[in-house]
């Protein structure tokens, strides 16, 4: 008596065309197993969705397109709708399933998972509903060697296999997921160098390129949007780019700012190149037609900076492209970022303590190398990265107090204490603590006018 072989169909969950090239290099690498049916599901995440292009509509998908058997839309799928604030109601998670196997042509076969940031929706919405399929999450960015945001459903975090994720700080490995015992899987930088070669080929993607020599690039964020820093603070980070990159003597700037950043911001760059003498180069890619990746304007422009904030591109730059890199306004970050466990801190963390500031000339020159310019040790980098998700999330994490316990007790100093905050870790009864009896003075004003003095006096000598 013979048996039919199951049919499986993998479902990839994508918001982003850098995410969508980083499932098609773990394709090409061979780290999914075959399957008989791959279908990418694709969220537009975006405040608006109307407003913004789907990456589907990217210059270069078409180049990714081929990997898959199917491109579905899940806005669509859930429409009205948004894909950030909507999951499916415990009770009708069956009916859920349901739906979608029928929409979808699944019938009977086997799912597996692949998603981004399984800790929020859509990736989560589909993670229960698909309920006992195997999930693998993959990385676009920093925030995968920080913590896991928030207290995931064992029901949906014991499912996790593994960590796919870019090699973009050599030497670090990943926190997310790993109270699960999660383990992290590096997609090979060659393969995925090869994919963005793909996207960089791609007729769309030219289009989008200015003809400018070996500009200074500057790259925009629009950290405003997520109540980081004010509009006018953003807008002075973007002259403090322009301002740096001309100090350091280039004079052709091209400026990406971010697709949903007001159009002013590009006006007042404007009128400083005028003042500082430089040419400057806005991309500006129109409502709703989705911009270039940074990655493609790193192959076709061969930038000779980068400078951004805190932005995933400036380690790609760096490490997979070997371009000078510098930053700009992470130490005012560092410490606006509320609450302190906010998932943006090591993203910023990294960036700060591997980036060279933009006025550090020798230190920006320096970090032109094969594999990018890191400061800091890697043992030290992974000691600070345990400290600091292990300040952030203590109850998902209270296996990491002892080595966070040593770095604090051998790394404090005027450098590193911008990654603490003096009140968490007396929260948490770390070295750096204030003192019980002591606990007081921190609501004495006119205690902490003294201290600061002393303090100030002491680093003087």
């Amino acid at each position: 008596m013979s048996t039919a072989r199951s049919r499986t169909t993998q479902i990839f969950l994508t918001s982003t065309l850098y995410g969508t090239a980083t499932l098609a290099a773990a394709l090409d690498a061979g780290c999914f197993p075959d399957a008989d049916r791959r279908i990418l599901l694709v969220s537009n995440n975006a405040a608006v969705p109307e407003t913004k292009a789907s990456l589907d509509a990217m210059p270069g998908f078409d180049a990714l397109r081929g990997r898959f058997d199917d491109v579905v839309s899940w806005n669509t799928t859930i429409a009205p709708f948004h894909p950030g604030g909507w999951a499916p109601r415990p009770d009708d998670v069956p009916l859920w399933e349901r739906h979608l196997r029928l929409a979808w042509g699944l019938g009977d076969d086997d799912i597996e998972l692949a998603v981004e940031s399984i800790q929020v929706n859509p990736a989560l919405a589909v993670a229960q509903i698909f309920t006992g399929a195997p999930v693998d999450v993959y990385a676009d960015g920093l925030m995968s060697y920080g913590p896991t945001r928030n207290k995931i459903d064992p029901l949906v975090g014991t499912r996790v296999r593994r960590l796919l994720h870019l090699d973009l700080v050599p030497g670090l490995k990943p926190l997310l997921l790993t109270e699960f015992g999660v383990a992290p899987q590096i997609v090979p930088t060659e393969v995925f160098l090869k994919v963005l070669g793909e996207l960089a080929d791609a007729p769309g993607a030219q289009d989008c390129v200015p003809a400018v020599e070996a500009p200074a690039l500057l790259l925009g964020q629009y950290l405003s949007a997520l109540g980081l820093i004010g509009a006018a603070e953003e807008e002075e980070l973007h002259l403090r780019m322009m301002r740096g990159a001309v100090a350091l003597g280039h004079t052709r700037i091209v400026f990406k700012p971010h697709p949903t950043a007001p159009a002013q911001w590009s006006k007042a760059l404007g009128e400083e190149a005028g003042k500082l003498g430089a040419e400057l180069t806005v991309l500006d890619d129109g409502v709703l037609t989705a911009p270039v990746l940074a990655e493609v304007l790193y192959q076709r422009m061969r930038p000779a900076l980068v400078v951004g904030c805190f932005s995933t591109a400036l380690l790609t730059a760096s490490a997979f492209y070997g371009l000078p890199v510098a930053r700009v306004g992470t130490e005012m970050l560092l410490d606006r970022l509320t609450p302190y466990e906010n998932s943006n801190r090591v993203p910023v963390t990294l960036v700060d303590a591997l980036v060279p500031e933009v006025t550090d000339r020798a230190a920006v020159e320096r970090a032109g190398t094969a594999r990018g310019a890191e400061p800091m040790a890697p043992a030290e980098l992974t000691g600070l990265v345990t400290a600091v998700g292990f300040a952030m999330q203590p109850r998902i994490y209270p296996g990491l107090r002892p080595a966070a316990e040593r770095y604090l007790a051998a790394h404090l100093s005027t450098t590193t204490w911008r990654y603490f905050k003096r009140k968490r870790l007396t929260s948490l009864a770390l070295p750096g603590a204030v003192p019980a009896q002591l606990a007081f003075l921190p609501r004495n004003a006119v205690v902490r006018r003294v201290a600061r003095s002393v303090r100030r006096r002491v680093v003087r000598q």
